[in-house]
Order: C-alpha cells, then structure tokens, then sequence
C-alpha cells in the first residue's frame, strides 16, 4: 500500500485527509467473496497475477456457505472417471427443452466448455476437492436430453483445522436451521446414516453419534462447527486455494464506486474500510460477485409477484447481498437484464421463531419429496408436484394464488412421518418436537379437521383432498401431479417405501403442518454480459476492464430451474472464465484427461 503523503506515516498515524487519499495497486480486484467471486480470484491468481478480494460482510462466502454446496457441471472430468461420457449436444438438448425462447446459444455453448476444465482445475490445481453426484438427476426426467446422474459435482468435506486461524475467522458459519444444532449434515450418505439412526439403525446411531461428538468437541475447544460439508466446504476450500496463491482477502470492506479512465475502462474501484475510504488501482480489471440482490427491498417490490411492498418474500442469502454489484455495474453503463423467466431462484421456506426474537428461514428442500406428506393452500386443494424441485413448488404456489392474496402453503404430514422424517425445522427421532408445539412454528391437531382450523385451512377441502391422496398413494399413483414418476421425484424419497419411494398415506394421526411461504436462493435477473463474463452495455458492447461473475449477471439459465446446483455451477465455470480472460490465459490448466486420483475419487 502507498500513501501519497509527503513523509511514510503508519496507518494509524493518518489524518482523515490523507486516508481519503490511501491507494492500493493490484491487477484485478474481486467484489464479492462467494463461489463466483472467489473462483475468478483463484483462477487469475494462478496464473500469476496481484489479486485483492473485498467483502462487505465481516465474514467470506455469501450465499454459497449457506448452500448445498452442488454444482451442476455436465460432462466433468469425475462422471468420465464413473464411465459416463455424454456428448455436449445431449446437455443442449436438455436445456433448449427447459429453456425455451429464453435459451441463449452462446452463453450456454461457453458454459459448457468451461465446465469440464473448470473442474479440472480446480480439483488438480487447487485446495478444492470434488465428490461426484453420481444419483443426482436433472430435475425433469422425462424431456429429452435429462441426465440420470453424474451431472453434479460437490465439495469434498474438509476440517477447518486445515485452514489456518486468521483465515478461518473469516469464514462464515453453517447457516443454522439447514444444520443441527451448528452441525453440517451432507446431502447423500452422511443425511442418508442420520435418518436411518431415527429408525435405530446401529450403523446409522454409530455415524450420527460419531459425527455429533466431535461436533461437540469442536466447540468446546474452537466455539464453531469445524467439520465443513455443503457450502461452508466449498467457501472453505476456495478461500484455502485463494491463501495459498497470494490472494489479499479483505472483510468489512464494502465497494463503494466504480474508477473508470478517460476511455471509459474500469480501472478500480473506491472502498470502505474501518480506517477510511481506500482507493484500489486494478491494472487487469475488476470481477462484479456481490451475490445478486436478493436483499434489495426495492427491486423485490418491482419484480418479484405478490410482494406489493417487497417485503412478502424471504431469502436465504445474507442481509450483504442487497444489490451492489448490480448498482456498481449500472453506474458505469452495465445493462441490467430483467427479461429472464423469473426474477429469482425460488425456494419454499417456513419461518422459525427464536424465544430470543429472532426469526430464522428454512428452506424446504427434502421433507417435499418423501412419502407421507403433501402440500396444500388454504382451500386444502393441492397444487403442484411436491416431489419437483423447490423451484416449482413456490412458482406454482404464486400461480395459484390470486392477486393481492398472501402466497403460502402448508405441508401437511401424520405422526408416522414426523418421526421418520423432517417436517421443514422440525427433526425426526429421537429429538423431541414439543419446542416446535411450543413456539407455534408446527401446528397440530388430533384429526384432520383440527388440524385445519389451526392453521385456517378449509377443513372439508383437506379431508376430500387426503382421501383422494390416500386413495392411490396405496398402489403407488398420483393421477394429479404425477408425483414419483420421474427419477428426481423418486431419488427424493425413501427407497424402502414401494411401489412409489414418493407416496405414501396419510392416514395416522395426530396430524402436523409446517407453514410455508415463498422464498429464495438468490437472484437470476442481473447484469448482461458475454461468454468471456464481460459486462456489456445497452447497446451489447464490453465495458472494458469489467466482469461479472455468480448472481450479478444475468441467469445463463435464462430464469429457469433444469437442474440443481444451477446458481452455483455457472457461478464457478463464469468465476473461472472471468479469471482465464484477465490473465489472457490461452492454454487450459488440464489436458483433458481423467487423472488418477480423479478416478478413484470418482468411485
């Protein structure tokens, strides 16, 4: 750092004046430190170049510690180690059948290419280490070109212990209501052991009390969950890769404004920090990853339906991602695009009252799907395909609600259910469910129709409608929705339950209900940009000097949901791109080849 001054004070000896005046020179700087973010400032770093991240939040990771922490990534180098090689049209074919009119060729044709080295890269090169999603199917089976599998990729699990102090300090926890009690549980085996220990299987009761002793331990000795899985093992891998290859990640450092030269580059920007504002000189460029804006009340209110104040939504991004980026963009040109299919990844959510205040949002991602439990509106009528992705489940909510109405839902689920399974917060055996009774957060009632009047739904049209259910749920049918019919809506279920792993009664009581309300991941509306994640102008022109990476720019997805992991997937391949085009890199880091260590990872 240089401080043009006229003698070399320290920091601390600075008057105001000449902290207004502190400059700090690299080639690329970064705003925004989650999986978009920090993937382009791993990549540049690489390849050898001065990378400084900025952050506005005190902590590393946006959205993407809160996540799943999957990515889809077709045709990565873990499904060729598996055997399954597809061909690039096949993933075309999908997304043209998904995408419609809002399928752009050369953003998808530059997604796909990217991938496969993007994976690479990073599992050869870098500190983060995949898991292959060998069972995760594409969401909608049966359009031509779905994949059953091998199309996602995960962050392998990692102790924070291999993260050294001062770094770790930065990264944010486990999102509390997606854990158990601060713990991470991972999607696939390790949630597969923790269910099968409420049936008291040995083997499950072994894993689930390993896993939470040394969660316990952790805390008593690090006072944090040190066993990162999920998003917090993506974020913690990435910012492991990014220390290692000299990048300068700052916290509490919000971007305030865009520099820009006489020609109209960008050429850095003007920060926050606790010290004063900072002025960072970006020789190469500078990457937009500030996480979309999905806390941005305002533009909730003009885009998102049914949030006439833009307040009838709830997300479960960080209170940070209110915009930003997309504002930093637009200040120097940056279009911003709003013509996607929907303004927002959509996930259905139940609010969870604290007995300190606090309301925490959960995301409805596995409960939907498992036999025993369904959803309905307040006519008790059911409306969508539960067992479909969580996209589907709060759009068809928002259809089926009439203007000017509240969106919401209930899942309804029997005494059977809520103690083999989730019912949203609430968890199965042996936890007991009298804190969720307590708080109101879970309704309950001794026969259908009670249950009904707590919850304000119509109490004939639940019963007419859990009869029908019932009716063929037993011969493995669901004549409605065709719920159970596609390998996605079956790989969500419990394998132990046929002929439909997706169906099951609801028959024994007493019953429970979750309220549920629309909610989100984050934004796919966001700033246009090109194959190499140049922003582009109104007229569709690179502003020099800028780049956009993860939920600021514009969903490659055009506003749809094909398959899970569609957020953080484009977030790494365009993260990964924007990083190759600011070093001018021409060779890819792979050579296309399955590694060893890939393969038996792969297996």
């Amino acid at each position: 750092m240089t401080f043009p001054t006229d003698g070399t004070p320290t920091p601390a000896a600075l008057d105001c004046d000449t902290l207004d005046r502190a400059i700090l020179d690299c080639d690329v700087l970064v705003v925004g430190s989650g999986a978009g973010g920090l993937a382009a400032a791993v990549t540049a770093a690489y390849h050898g170049l001065n990378v400084v991240v900025v952050e506005k939040a005190d902590v590393c990771g946006g959205a993407t510690a809160w996540s799943g922490g999957w990515a889809w990534a077709p045709g990565n180098p873990l499904a060729r180690a598996a055997g399954v090689v597809e061909d690039k049209e096949s993933f075309r074919t999908y997304l043209r059948s998904v995408l419609g009119t809002d399928y752009q060729a050369d953003r998808v044709d530059a997604f796909l290419e990217a991938v496969p080295h993007m994976v690479g890269f990073f599992h050869q090169r870098t500190s983060l280490q995949f898991v292959p999603g060998a069972r995760i199917n594409d969401i909608y089976g049966g359009l031509p070109g779905a994949g059953a599998g091998h199309r996602s990729v995960g962050p392998k699990p990692m102790n924070a212990r291999r993260i050294r102090p001062e770094l770790r300090a930065k990264l944010r926890h486990q999102l509390y209501e997606t854990s158990f009690l601060g713990m991470g549980i991972m999607a696939g085996p390790d949630l597969t052991k923790f269910l099968s220990a409420s049936r008291g299987n040995p083997r499950g009761l072994l894993h689930a009390g390993w896993r939470f002793g040394l969660h316990i331990l952790d805390l008593l000795t690090h006072r944090r969950n040190m066993q990162l899985v999920n998003g917090t093992a993506l974020t913690g891998r990435l910012l492991q890769s990014a220390d290692r290859f000299g990048v300068d990640v700052r916290v509490s450092t919000p971007a305030r404004r865009l520099l820009t030269d006489s020609d109209g580059k960008v050429t850095g920007a003007v920060v926050g920090t606790p010290e004063g504002e900072l002025r960072i000189n970006a020789a190469r460029g500078v990457v937009l990853a500030a996480g979309g804006f999905p806390q941005d009340v305002e533009r909730r209110k003009e885009l998102f339906p049914h949030t006439p104040t833009g307040l009838e939504h709830w997300t479960l991004a960080p209170a940070e991602a209110s915009g930003d980026g997309i504002s930093l963009g637009q200040s120097v040109g940056a279009r911003f695009r709003a013509d996607v299919k929907s303004a927002a990844a959509w996930c259905p959510v139940s609010l969870v009252p604290y007995r300190n205040g606090r309301t925490g949002t959960f995301p409805h991602i596995m409960d939907r799907a498992k036999p025993g439990s369904i959803g309905v509106l307040r006519s008790g009528k059911r409306f969508v395909n539960e067992a479909n992705g969580y996209y589907d489940y709060v759009a068809a909510m928002l259809a089926a609600t009439p203007a000017g109405e509240q969106a919401e839902a209930w899942q309804i689920a029997d005494s059977r259910f809520v103690r083999r399974f989730p019912l949203g917060m609430a968890k199965p055996l042996p936890v007991p469910l009298f804190p969720y009774l307590r708080s109101g957060y879970l309704k309950k009632g001794r026969t259908l129709e009670e249950l009904a009047a707590r919850c304000g739904i119509d109490p004939a049209g639940l019963r007419e409608t859990v009869e029908r259910f019932n009716r063929h749920a037993a011969d493995g049918a669901d004549p409605d929705f065709g719920r159970g019919s596609t390998p996605f809506n079956r790989y969500g279920g419990d394998a132990t339950v046929q002929p439909n792993p997706s169906l099951g009664p609801i028959e024994k009581g007493p019953f429970y209900a979750v309220r549920v309300v629309p909610g989100s991941f984050g934004t796919f509306a966001g700033l246009d940009v090109d194959g190499r994640s140049r922003a582009l102008d109104e007229a569709g022109r690179p502003i020099p000097g800028l780049y956009v990476a993860g939920n600021d720019q514009a969903s490659v997805m055009g506003g749809h949901y094909p398959a899970g992991g569609i957020n953080l997937g484009p977030a790494l391949a365009f993260g990964y791109v924007a990083g190759r085009d600011l070093a001018a890199a021409v060779e890819y880091e792979d050579d296309g080849s399955v590694p060893a260590e890939i393969a038996e990872s792969a297996h």
